[in-house]
């Protein structure tokens, strides 16, 4: 067996568990690995390395919130949809519009969402957001009530390929994606629309 001063050895390492992990992993976990022999500084290089030896294959090596992955390249979902033809979860115009609030004005309370859209928001609303992972209370704000603060999470960075909230497109392209992907021009939905969602 190589010895751990060998480069290549521990970027095999590397790779390795990257490749075998269902999650992304931080450096702090990667550093785990090694125990006190590699610094952070060491790791970052090897991922620097690994990153660029992928590159151009149908697989990359990439960073994220929570930490570093595999995945396959974007090109390639619509062969490897075929291997698995369930049909993703469909989420309402009111959940995603929920999402997209808490996401750029976070940290924000339920009152506030619902004075931003215009319309009472559902607790189904904000559970399917919850269980999904991408929401969570951070701390409640210091008024009568103490309504709970709601921010995303790593794993919705994650989920959308992010590093940070600073990758999410600005809100005037994303509201010209919504016009153009349904034709309406703005009217906002019906707080009975939150009802109809399916995860």
């Amino acid at each position: 067996m190589s010895t751990v001063l060998d480069l290549d050895y521990l970027q095999t390492v590397l790779e390795t568990a990257l490749l075998t992990a269902h999650e992304p992993l931080s450096v702090g976990a990667l550093k785990r690995l090694f125990g006190d022999e590699v610094g952070a500084a060491q790791i970052n290089e090897m991922l620097d390395e690994l990153q660029g030896a992928w590159r151009g294959r149908g697989v990359e090596l990439v960073r994220l919130s929570s930490g570093w992955r595999f995945r396959a390249r974007a090109e390639f979902t619509p062969y490897l949809a075929r291997l698995n033809p369930e049909r993703p979860p469909r989420y309402s115009r009111a959940v995603m519009e929920t999402l997209a609030i808490i996401a750029y004005k976070q940290p924000v309370t339920r009152g506030d969402i619902e004075a931003i859209r215009g319309v009472s928001v559902s607790t189904g609303v904000m559970q399917t957001l919850l269980e999904r992972g991408w929401i969570e209370v951070i701390g409640h704000k210091d008024v009568p009530g103490r309504p709970g603060l709601y921010a995303t999470t790593r794993k919705f960075l994650d989920d959308l390929g992010f590093q940070s909230l600073r990758d999410l497109p600005p809100l005037a392209e994303l509201g010209s994606l919504v016009i153009a992907e349904d034709g309406d021009t703005g009217a906002l939905p019906l707080a009975d629309e939150a009802e109809n969602l399916t995860d």
